[in-house]
C-alpha cells in the first residue's frame, strides 16, 4: 500500500466529515450507513482526534438528524454538528431580518425563535416534495415585492444521491429564485467560507491541521480547500467519475471511502 507515503496526512489534529454520502446514503427507510463508516467514527474518536460533523442537511432539525444517526449506529451528538439552519437563525438575528421560509416541513422547529411576520426576506433550503409552482412561486413574490431583494440558501448543492437514486437539492431552486429576481443568493452553509470556520472554531483546530473528507468535489473539497484546509474525496455517496477531471478543484487525495481515509490518517499518527 502506497499509505506510507500520503504527505496528505501529516500533522492531523481534527477531522470534518460530511454526513450524507460519507457516513450514510439518506432514503425514505431513513437510509443505510456506508460500509465501515460507523467504525471509521468509532476509531476516530478512539485516537484522540478531533471531529466535527459539517452538512448542509436542511430536512430535519440537527436534534431528529442525529437521533435518526445515532439509531444507523453512529456515535454523534448534536454539538458534534454544524448545519445550516442554526447558522441561519445567528445571521437572521444579528441582522434584524424576518425570513419568509421556504424550507421542509421537519426543518421549520429550528426556526422557532425568528420572527416571521411581515418578512423582508427569503430562507430556502431543501425543501424536497415542498418545492410545489405554488410554494416557489409565493417565495418569488415575497423577494420581487422588496425594494432590495434578500435570499439567504441553506446550502447551494445541485444534487444529492438517495438509496433510490439522485435528487435535486436546493441549489437548483436558489438560482431559479435568483434568476427571476436577479438577485445573488447569500449561502449559508458549505461551501461558504464562515461555515468552515464555525466548524473549525467548534473543534479549535487551525484549518492547516484539519482535513475535510467529502463526496462533493465542489461544496466539500473546494469549499474546505479555499479555507486553507486539506480535502479528501470519497468513491460513495453522489461521487461520479467524472468529478476526477473537475476543471476547478482537485482533491488533496481520492479514497474509496471514510474507512480507508481513517486507516491511512491513523498509520501517520
Amino acid at each position: 500500500r502506497a499509505a506510507a507515503m500520503a504527505g496528505w496526512a501529516r500533522a492531523v489534529r481534527g477531522l470534518l466529515l460530511d454526513v450524507s454520502g460519507v457516513l450514510y446514503d439518506s432514503g425514505a427507510d431513513g437510509g443505510v450507513p456506508i460500509a465501515g463508516s460507523v467504525e471509521a467514527v468509532r476509531r476516530i474518536k478512539a485516537s484522540g482526534l478531533k471531529l466535527q460533523f459539517c452538512t448542509n442537511e436542511t430536512q430535519a432539525t440537527r436534534e431528529n438528524f442525529v437521533k435518526k444517526l445515532q439509531g444507523l449506529g453512529f456515535d454523534i451528538s448534536v454539538a458534534e454538528v454544524t448545519a445550516p439552519a442554526p447558522a441561519a437563525c445567528r445571521l437572521l438575528k444579528e441582522r434584524g431580518l424576518r425570513p419568509h421560509l421556504l424550507v421542509h416541513h421537519d426543518l421549520v422547529p429550528e426556526f422557532a425563535e425568528i420572527d416571521k411576520t411581515n418578512p423582508n426576506c427569503v430562507v430556502i433550503g431543501d425543501a424536497a416534495e415542498n418545492f410545489t409552482y405554488a410554494n416557489l412561486n409565493e417565495a418569488f413574490r415575497v423577494l420581487i415585492g422588496m425594494e432590495k431583494p434578500v435570499l439567504i440558501s441553506l446550502g447551494k448543492g445541485r444534487y444529492y444521491k438517495e438509496t433510490d437514486g439522485l435528487k435535486l437539492d436546493v441549489g437548483a431552486y436558489m438560482k431559479a429564485l435568483e434568476y427571476a429576481c436577479d438577485v445573488q443568493a447569500e449561502v449559508v452553509g458549505k461551501p461558504a467560507k464562515r461555515f468552515f470556520e464555525s466548524a473549525l472554531a467548534e473543534m479549535g483546530v487551525p484549518p492547516e491541521q484539519a482535513i475535510m473528507i467529502g463526496d462533493d468535489i465542489v461544496s466539500d473539497v473546494g469549499g474546505a480547500q479555499r479555507c486553507g484546509m486539506r480535502a479528501l474525496q470519497v468513491r460513495t455517496g453522489k461521487y461520479r467519475p467524472s468529478d476526477e477531471n473537475h476543471p476547478e478543484v482537485k482533491p488533496d487525495a481520492y479514497v474509496n471511502n471514510l474507512a480507508e481515509a481513517v486507516d491511512i490518517i491513523l498509520q501517520q499518527m
